[in-house]
């Protein structure tokens, strides 16, 4: 049974005034919004396409979509199961498969062209395998608390804890979850935004899925598809900026694996963002779109020269 979130359930949401747009995705919608950009069409253009992970929605964008709109045209959509978009209530329908096709859909019906990806968790996994095997749409890769597990990686306690709870928790409280995995508070207002896609566990069964979806082995589902990712990863030759914040426990063991991985990655600053946990969008939102932007007008400057 497919489920769709009622519109009211969004009214409250605070500092996000975007109207939401929706791409068929075979038999589901997948929303997004859309800010920046020319008021026509050009490949030229430069493209943000922004995708959150588990258990967020394009919301968590909101500080960076200003500052990226600046400088071009921003895409954040919610992948399916989350935010505005469209789900399943069964959770078997869940699967890296699903979410991979869904999210190349999306950009192949939107027609997307020199796209720098600013990606974080499942976000990351996704949109990284998408721009590897769509090299050609893509421009640049600014990957942040994510990594590419192919079933061959060990997870961490801390990891396996909250899948666990995720997974089996009689009351999951998707608010709670970002607040606990952001640096600084969040105001009551922005948790009940991230619990607004949430009306009740029926329409969890995207959240609750997620980290099960994450390869054990190398013949789990996925697995194949993210070490492909990797080996083509390892042949990149546009550039790529690996941007991980200091305080998250659950993904900073992949910031330098990644960042020695990706060719290109050491041509840019060795940095952490401090003061920032998973969710760094929430600590230190703008920090991070004006670091994007440099990179971008760093990499646009080099290219033409």
């Amino acid at each position: 049974m497919v489920v769709r979130v009622p519109e009211r359930r969004f009214d409250d949401v605070p500092n996000f005034d975007y109207e939401p747009r929706y791409v068929d995705v075979g038999e589901l919608r997948m929303a997004y919004v859309e800010t920046g950009g020319g008021s026509t069409a050009d490949e030229n253009e430069e493209t943000f396409l922004c995708l959150h992970g588990e258990p967020t929605w394009s919301f968590l964008y909101r500080k960076m979509m200003p500052v990226l709109a600046e400088r071009g045209r921003v895409v954040v959509p919610d992948l399916i199961g989350f935010g505005r978009s469209d789900r399943y209530e069964d959770h078997d329908e869940y699967t890296v498969e699903m979410h991979y096709d869904a999210l190349r859909t999306f950009v192949e019906e939107l027609e997307l062209r020199n796209v720098t990806l600013v990606c974080q968790d499942w976000g990351g996994l996704l949109g990284l395998a998408l721009s590897a095997e769509q090299p050609d749409r893509f421009s640049r890769l600014v990957p942040m608390n994510t990594g590419l597990p192919d079933g061959t990686q060990e997870m961490t306690e801390t990891w396996h804890a909250f899948a666990e709870m995720v997974a089996t928790a009689d009351d999951l409280d998707i608010g709670m979850l970002v607040a606990n995995g952001c640096y600084r508070d969040l105001s009551g207002d922005v948790v009940d935004a991230y619990r607004a896609p949430f009306p009740d566990d029926q329409y969890m069964a995207g959240a609750r899925t997620f980290p099960g979806l994450v390869p054990q082995s190398p013949d789990d589902p996925g697995a194949e598809l993210f070490a492909e990712t990797r080996d083509r990863l390892a042949e990149w030759e546009k550039p790529a900026f690996v941007l991980f914040a200091e305080n998250d426990p659950i993904m900073s063991d992949n910031r330098d694996p990644l960042r020695n991985h990706i060719p290109t990655a050491s041509e840019q600053p060795d940095i952490w963002i401090g003061e920032a946990a998973h969710f760094l969008q929430e600590d230190a939102g703008a920090e991070i779109a004006e670091r994007i932007v440099d990179f971008v007008d760093q990499t646009a400057s080099n290219s033409e020269t």
